[in-house]
């Protein structure tokens, strides 16, 4: 079994088992240069070499948000060469957003990845989070009223862009990555938005030594992720059977939707929104439009909803949804209708 609490540097056996899964791929490493994603390389190298299998590349994003970014760019292609490595350069081009901007150039990032990854070939992007950095994903979404799935954190295999991402690290806390780049001598280097307490994630970061000393460690996080993503996974079987229990030609059968608990009637809504094209709807939105079809369903009467460019009507035991064309106003419309 994999350790995150373990002293020292990743063994072999260690990388191996965490690398396993994708034996079989075509790999595009996501490479910034920084001392996480040299030792993904290096380590991904090493562990290409003990287990034959599909070639590995490396993509290198330049976000331009600073001065010299090419600079550290080439500094990175040179030690991925260095390692064996091909290498694509991405840059970000355009204009760039003066608000959300982590946020904004993370989803640049992935996307950028996503078409190198098809480009090449390559069925998997594989990143170099690691187990601090799951911390900071589920202080970062609790912070922000999270439900389950977002608290589950980061997984180890997640698809965007019609690419799988990959995430071997997770298992290991930044320390013992560190530990690695030191026995091999390998230098990386600092970004310095990692140190601009201006981001979130940052300021979240400078908590992690003062839980970890309340017990809080990233072991504990990871634990508390597999189990929210375990609890998760439960939630999305139970919402799915529901969904095809409830089934009917016209829509789904109103009296046993609200009898089923809230967070399934939330979830079997979600899916029925996204599939009628509306987008995937915020949760908070989505709460105040089930309340509003409880109510309407608990009063007796029938209920005609907006969410976005999905139209819900509640009429005669059953609810339908469909397209709606788009409207001002960012929340839901409500008009309830005297029951016949």
């Amino acid at each position: 079994m994999l350790s995150a609490t373990a002293a020292g540097p990743p063994g072999e056996a260690e990388f191996d088992a965490a690398f396993a899964p994708w034996a079989r791929e075509t790999i595009l490493l996501a490479v910034s240069g920084g001392p996480d994603s040299t030792a993904l390389a290096a380590a991904a190298v090493a562990w290409r070499e003990r287990t034959p299998g599909p070639p590995l590349a490396a993509a290198i994003v330049d976000h331009g948000l600073r001065a010299g970014s090419g600079a550290e760019a080439d500094a990175a292609a040179a030690r991925c060469g260095a390692l064996g490595l091909p290498v694509r350069r991405l840059v970000w081009t355009g204009e760039k957003p003066a608000a959300a901007l982590q946020e904004r150039a993370r989803a640049a990032r992935y996307a950028l990845l996503a078409q190198a990854a098809r480009d090449l070939g390559a069925g998997v992007v594989m990143t170099a989070h690691h187990a601090d950095d799951q911390v900071e994903t589920i202080l970062f979404r609790l912070l922000r009223g999270s439900g389950p799935a977002g608290l589950a954190g980061m997984a180890a295999r997640t698809a965007r862009d019609g690419v799988e991402i990959a995430r071997p690290f997770l298992v290991f806390p930044k320390s013992r990555l560190l530990a690695y780049l030191a026995e091999r001598g390998l230098d990386a280097a600092s970004d310095p938005s990692n140190d601009d307490p201006r981001f979130a994630r940052v300021r979240l970061r400078a908590l992690i030594p003062a839980l970890a000393r309340e017990g809080a460690s990233p072991a504990l996080f990871a634990r508390f992720a597999r189990r929210a993503r375990r609890a998760e996974l439960a939630l999305e079987a139970a919402a799915a059977a529901t969904r095809r229990d409830l089934a009917r030609p016209d829509g789904v059968d109103a009296a046993a939707l609200f009898a089923a608990p809230e967070e399934i009637r939330l979830r079997v809504l979600r899916a029925m929104i996204v599939e009628a094209g509306g987008g995937e709807p915020r949760l908070d939105r989505l709460e105040a439009l089930e309340a509003r079809l409880a109510a309407a369903w608990r009063a007796g009467a029938g209920a005609r909803m907006t969410l976005a460019t999905t139209l819900l009507e509640l009429r005669d035991g059953r609810l339908a949804l469909r397209a709606a064309p788009p409207r001002r106003g960012p929340h839901a419309k409500a008009v309830l209708e005297k029951p016949d």
